[in-house]
């Protein structure tokens, strides 16, 4: 009997050679031109690249792939619509790096809430500070929470322990629950705005001047989803203005950003560089296993997941 072609990146090597099963060919590459030349024997494919225009590409000649993997949870940039015709099925990193993305919510709240840069800041001026920088608890503030899926639970669970007072947007009503129609009017209500929404056509610019404007002047906006969820240049005004008191960024337009940024220079703008995913040591562990699992399911005929709905894009 044949076996299944499955392209996979040298970067997964080490945690997947030694435990495939026996039904499967692997070929790995080290490089773009060594996956597109691989691509098309591949019917599972596994073609995760920084640059998303080299993974476009690369899915793109991949013109027998019946299965497509990824680490990442956000499908932003690949050719879903290629996909969705040629009926590739697409499993993403939904929730694999959810715990320690969670974790840096928290993080940033708090480094807020108690001015923790201006401490820093101190301790390498050697100046021993007389008062806090940062006098707000989080104990019974406000969150507004836009994005309920693996990531979202996890921050409302983690922010509850510090009563902090939690909605989340989502379709369907609930207690402590505003409708995606209903949020907007509600924006004032809250201490902090959390985004942790998937980069959809729907989620574009989905906090823009209007928004800020109707913000607390004391609220701080979070992004741990994507740049293109915000008005970067909208966001800049408000900072600048202080019609918001901060913002927590670990994500900007564009990635890197560049130097001459102004987010850069605004001292209310704490920028993570996209770190959020990357503060562990299990996400490859975590996404080899979660990969090894969804194998012995395709070969059984079952479902494989997390199951990417490709004309949603998420």
């Amino acid at each position: 009997m044949p076996k299944t072609v499955t392209v996979l990146s040298g970067l997964i090597r080490p945690l997947l050679e030694n435990s495939l099963p026996d039904w499967i060919e692997p070929r790995f590459f080290a490089s773009k031109e060594e996956a597109l030349e691989l691509a098309p024997y591949a019917e599972i494919g596994w073609f995760d690249m920084y640059d998303k225009r080299d993974m476009s590409a690369i899915i793109t000649a991949a013109t027998n792939l019946k299965w497509l993997n990824s680490i990442y949870a956000g499908v932003d940039g690949m050719p879903l619509d290629l996909l969705h015709q040629r009926g590739t099925i697409v499993t993403n990193g939904a929730g694999i790096n959810a715990i320690t993305i969670a974790e840096y919510v928290v993080m940033g709240m708090l480094t807020v809430a108690k001015g923790y840069r201006d401490v820093v800041r101190a301790q390498e001026r050697r100046e021993w500070l007389m008062d806090s920088p940062g006098k707000i608890e989080l104990f019974g503030s406000k969150a507004l929470l836009l994005g309920y899926g693996a990531i979202g639970k996890l921050i409302e669970e983690r922010l509850k322990a510090f009563a902090v007072d939690v909605t989340v947007v989502r379709r369907s009503p609930g207690p402590n629950t505003l409708t995606p129609d209903q949020w907007r009017a509600s924006l004032s209500d809250f201490d902090w705005v959390i985004l942790a929404v998937p980069a959809t056509p729907e989620t574009d610019g989905m906090i823009g001047a209007t928004e800020l404007a109707a913000m607390k002047p004391t609220a701080t906006l979070i992004n741990i989803a994507r740049g293109s969820v915000v008005d970067q240049d909208a966001l800049v005004t408000a900072l600048n203005e202080q019609q918001i008191a901060s913002a927590f960024l670990d994500v900007t337009t564009p990635e890197p950003l560049p130097a001459d940024d102004p987010l850069w220079s605004l001292d209310n703008a704490h920028i993570t560089m996209h770190l959020s995913g990357r503060a562990q040591d299990q996400m490859f562990v975590r996404s080899a296993q979660r990969f090894l699992e969804n194998l012995d399911r395709w070969k059984k005929g079952e479902a494989v997941d997390p199951r990417v709905d490709l004309t949603l894009g998420y």
